[in-house]
């Protein structure tokens, strides 16, 4: 396990749980099928458990280009290792993607509106307006960037003054995750919540490569949106840290 290949691994763990609640929940004869946001919005969030707990030993389980290039922005990510984050999220991105689609392969087929089957893939706007859906996603990102630079490992102080961290394992995951969930039940309602370049891009890109019976296009005049939205939010999050600092 290096970080490399813990990013790839969290993060096509995160999209397979993500899509694949986004699949249950929209596509034909689904046992799922018809359930409603609320199931949306915990599925993601427990993906994003699933990913950290998984990556967070070997890489900090970014698992989302906006993370990688927040905590540079801040100083307290590397930028040397950018590239590396960056190529093992959009690989793990689409090898879930890919997993998804596998899995749900009858469905897909029983779906015969594309829109919905691309649903599975990337997000879309509610009501499409290029300004305020380029808002949501720097609201989004801002709101889970500043929270992970304010993250605090639980500690407590000793008899003798000093202050020892407590290692919480598997639990140290539920912060982000509930973070994740808070924003998917909030502010999702306008976009669908991408605030991650990887979980939209790369799927958009599998949308677009894989022979989905009845497919429609793959939307690339908004895929724009749910790339550069996240990036400038994690950049203002982390602009923010600066000026405040710890």
């Amino acid at each position: 396990m290096t970080p490399f290949i813990a990013e790839i691994l969290g993060t096509a763990l995160l999209i397979l749980l993500g899509g694949g609640v986004v699949a249950n929940v929209n596509l034909k004869k689904t046992i799922g099928n018809g359930s409603d946001w609320i199931v949306v919005t915990t599925a993601w969030g427990l993906g994003v458990f699933a990913g950290v707990v998984v990556a967070g030993p070997y890489s900090g389980a970014h698992l989302n280009p906006a993370v990688t290039i927040g905590l540079a922005i801040g100083g307290l990510f590397p930028w040397q290792d950018v590239p590396t984050y960056l190529a093992g999220e959009f690989i793990g991105a689409m090898i879930g993607a890919t997993c998804v689609y596998l899995m749900y392969k009858d469905h897909f087929d029983a779906t015969e509106d594309g829109a919905t089957k691309r649903a599975v893939f990337c997000t879309a706007p509610a009501i499409p307006n290029n300004f305020r859906n380029l808002i949501s996603e720097i609201l989004g990102t801002f709101v889970l960037i500043i929270a992970v630079f304010y993250f605090a490992d639980a500690s407590f102080e000793t008899q003798a003054g000093a202050t020892t961290k407590v290692g919480l394992g598997a639990i140290g995951a539920i912060p982000v995750s509930f973070i994740v969930w808070g924003i998917g039940l909030s502010l999702g309602g306008t976009t669908g919540y991408a605030i991650n370049p990887a979980r939209d891009l790369g799927p958009r890109i599998v949308h677009a490569l894989l022979p989905i019976k009845g497919k429609t296009d793959s939307g690339w005049g908004y895929a724009w949106i749910p790339v550069l939205g996240p990036i400038i939010g994690a950049a203002i999050a982390a602009g923010l840290f600066l000026i405040l600092g710890k």
